[in-house]
């Protein structure tokens, strides 16, 4: 006798179909590898960080590394808000930075 199919049953030849729709497994095994390879490109790209030091010397805020040093140290710099006393402490995009009276943004151009 047949009995009808229970809800669980029928959703699971509803995805059965659905992927038999999409291709053979082997064409969306080769879909999903192919995008974790591009993610993969991407995340073994060197990632866009600079220095606070740099930083500094590259917008024009201070003349040289020294005088760098010397303010980051001193506790004039605020970065996100807080003091920061790294001279090697690195920024990402989005950052924001506070010295010698000005205020600024870290974007894609401090990295070229």
């Amino acid at each position: 006798m047949n009995e009808p199919q229970s809800n669980e049953t029928q959703s699971d030849e509803a995805q059965n179909n659905e992927a038999s729709s999409l291709g053979s497994p082997d064409q969306s095994a080769d879909m999903s590898s192919g995008q974790s390879e591009s993610a993969a490109v991407h995340s073994d790209a060197k990632p866009l960080i600079v220095r606070l030091d740099d930083f500094l010397k590259r917008r024009g805020l201070v003349g040289t590394g020294g005088e760098a040093k010397i303010r980051i140290q001193s506790g004039e710099v605020i970065v996100n808000g807080e003091v920061e006393t790294r001279r090697r402490k690195q920024l990402a995009i989005g950052d924001v930075v506070q010295a010698v009276g000005e205020t600024l943004t870290v974007t894609a151009d401090c990295f070229e």
